[in-house]
Order: C-alpha cells, then sequence, then structure tokens
C-alpha cells in the first residue's frame, strides 16, 4: 500500500471521511458520517464530461483543474482552518482517482496526515455487497408476523427498548411495506443508500443473541431485500401475533391518521388497487377518503384486502410459519405493546431451533 492512502477496513482510524465526489453521487449513497466537499459540483462535473468526449481529455482536464483549485481553495478556508496539525482526514471519491488525489495532495501539502481510500467509493460499495451476502447467514433471526394492524413495527420498538437485539428493516427503508406505506414528507432511500445502511446495522449485531425482526415481503416501497437475507429471514423461527380485529382497526387509524390529511394523496395510493380489486370497490373507498371517513375505509380494509392477502402468503413466504409460537391480544395500546414485547422475550428459546 503506497504511502498517503489506506483501504476499507481502516476507516475507523481516521477523524473525519471527506467525500468529494459531486452532491449528486453523495445523496445516491456514500459512507457513513462522510461530509461532502465537491471537487466539482454537479454542473460542473457535467461540463467537464461533455469536454472530454466532445473535445479531447486534455481540454477537459485543463478546464476541471481550474475549477478544482477553485472548489479546494473555497473548502480549505470554509472548513479547514480550525483543525490541527494532528488531524488525520480520509479522502475518497469514485474510485480512488484523480479527485480524491488533488484534494489529498494540497492537504497534505499543508501539514495534515491525509490519505486517500483506495479504490474510492467502489471498493466500499463492493464490501458492503459481499457483507450482504455472508452476514445473514450468521445471525439467529426470530420472525415477527401478524395481520396488517398488529403492530408489528411498535413492538419491534418495545423489543429494543427492552435491550433486545432489533432490525427494523421498514425504519431503514423509510416506508411501512404496504400500498399505504409512504411517509408524509419523507423519501425513500436510494437502494445503495438502504444496503449500506443495513449493512452497518447487521454490522452491530453479535450472533450469539437472537435479532428480532417483522416478516416482510421482498419489497418494502421501492427499495428491495437482498436475496440472502431474505432466504435467511424464510428460514426462520417465527412469532404469529393473533391480534384481535377490532384492535388491528383501532391501532390502524392511530398510526395511519395522518392519511386523512390529504385526501388526493390517499386516493392515489389506494387507486395503486385497481388491478386487484374492483371499480365499484375502489370507487367506494375513495369516497371513504375524500370525506375523511377513515374508519369505514380501514375496517374494509382489512376485511376485504389485508386479511386475505395474509393468509395467502404468510404459509408460503415462511417455510417455519406453522409452527409459530403465538401471542394473542386485545390490547394493542402502549402499553399493551410493551406486554407484548415482554411475552416475546419471555418465549423466546436462548437459543434458535437448527435450520
Amino acid at each position: 500500500m503506497k504511502k498517503g492512502s489506506a483501504t476499507v477496513a481502516q476507516l475507523s482510524e481516521f477523524d473525519e471521511i471527506i467525500d468529494v465526489r459531486s452532491p449528486a453521487e453523495f445523496a445516491d449513497d456514500h459512507i457513513p458520517g462522510a461530509v461532502n466537499m465537491p471537487v466539482l459540483d454537479d454542473a460542473q462535473r457535467a461540463r467537464v464530461g461533455t469536454i472530454y468526449k466532445q473535445v479531447s481529455p486534455f481540454e477537459a482536464r485543463r478546464i476541471g483543474g481550474a475549477l478544482v483549485a477553485e472548489n479546494l481553495a473555497r473548502h480549505l478556508h470554509a472548513h479547514f482552518q480550525d483543525k490541527p496539525k494532528h488531524w488525520r482526514p480520509l479522502v475518497y471519491c469514485w474510485r480512488g482517482g484523480q479527485r480524491s488525489g488533488a484534494f489529498v495532495t494540497w492537504l497534505r501539502m499543508v501539514g495534515w496526515d491525509a490519505c486517500q481510500l483506495e479504490g474510492g467509493y467502489k471498493n466500499f460499495r463492493r464490501m458492503v455487497i459481499d457483507a450482504l451476502a455472508q452476514q445473514p447467514a450468521t445471525l439467529d433471526f426470530r420472525i415477527i408476523g401478524g395481520a396488517t394492524g398488529s403492530a408489528k413495527t411498535r413492538i419491534l420498538e418495545a423489543l429494543a427498548a427492552a435491550g433486545a437485539q432489533v432490525l427494523d428493516l421498514e425504519g431503514l427503508a423509510s416506508h411501512k411495506g404496504s400500498v399505504l406505506g409512504a411517509l408524509p414528507g419523507v423519501a425513500q432511500p436510494t437502494q445503495k443508500k438502504f444496503e449500506t445502511a443495513l449493512h452497518a446495522v447487521l454490522s452491530r449485531f453479535s450472533p450469539d443473541r437472537p435479532v428480532y425482526v417483522e416478516a416482510e415481503s421482498r419489497k418494502i416501497g421501492r427499495v428491495h431485500l437482498p436475496t440472502e437475507l431474505m432466504e435467511a429471514m424464510r428460514g426462520s423461527p417465527c412469532f404469529a401475533i393473533d391480534a384481535s380485529r377490532e384492535a388491528r382497526i383501532e391501532f390502524l387509524l392511530r398510526d395511519y391518521a395522518y392519511l386523512g390529511d390529504d385526501v388526493a394523496d390517499l386516493q392515489r395510493k389506494l387507486g395503486c388497487l385497481n388491478r386487484i380489486i374492483s371499480n365499484e370497490t375502489l370507487a367506494r373507498w375513495q369516497d371513504y377518503a375524500a370525506v375523511h371517513d377513515l374508519p369505514a375505509l380501514f375496517t374494509e380494509l382489512v376485511d376485504q384486502h389485508y386479511d386475505p392477502l395474509y393468509k395467502r402468503s404468510q404459509n408460503s413466504n415462511y417455510v417455519r410459519f406453522g409452527d409459530a409460537i403465538h401471542v394473542s391480544t386485545d390490547d394493542l395500546s402502549p402499553s399493551g405493546i410493551i406486554a407484548i414485547a415482554d411475552a416475546i422475550l419471555a418465549k423466546t428459546p436462548v437459543r434458535a431451533d437448527a435450520r
């Protein structure tokens, strides 16, 4: 390894990680904790790339070099004036090339022990993909299943509060998983960013303790779960939350109350069901949305859509669901959810059955 460079395995050794790619590249995904200090912004990067292809590589480097120098000077003035001599940053770009190389050169000329990440973000991304293919098989998953409205995410939160290891996939995906699951004002992460966050969480788990996770389908909104994780979950021991219909509808009305704030958006989401329900039913549900009659809407959604779908899918998706440990309740209030979490912990064997 050449002087002034570092590998992905050394990320924790640095005081700061600096991503010098464009803002769009950074938004797509980045190393957790990195700060974005682009040497070329999105428009500049596009301009230099066009010149490279249409004019010549030399002309692109001549113009790009001037832009990089201007941006480097701005970053040095704005961000680095208070950094002590012993401050040690790690800098990366797409593949450890000229952008991060230029940044590191200037930082080292000042006197800081700056290093360039070998292979850049591309190497980091490869590490994430490789790890996600291996990590799930090392963990002892316990699946929390139950019909829609069983407060599974809230149960995971209660388990986490009790000290259990919890994988909140819907939290990482910023989506509740159903046709109505988009969160108001919250964009879902890109697939790459979701996988980076997932890898970071899985890396913190101990293989000697259970990891509780909600039964999910392969896709949560627009992101999908890695195949290896899905396979590990589908072969894992299960808990089934048997909550009463009335308790589930009451919980849904609390948990999805915000849907009544934007009638047009709710009607658009319901419209996504047009291929699997009749036009008459869809029209009625959209009428409920128009007059803010969420109790009638959720009651029919549970009875005519969610429950039939759950009955069709759960046993086929999770091979050990037939042997699930059942937890029954008619109380999905905050205290009732804590009681469910306590029951799950009490009924969890010390070690998982052999897969």
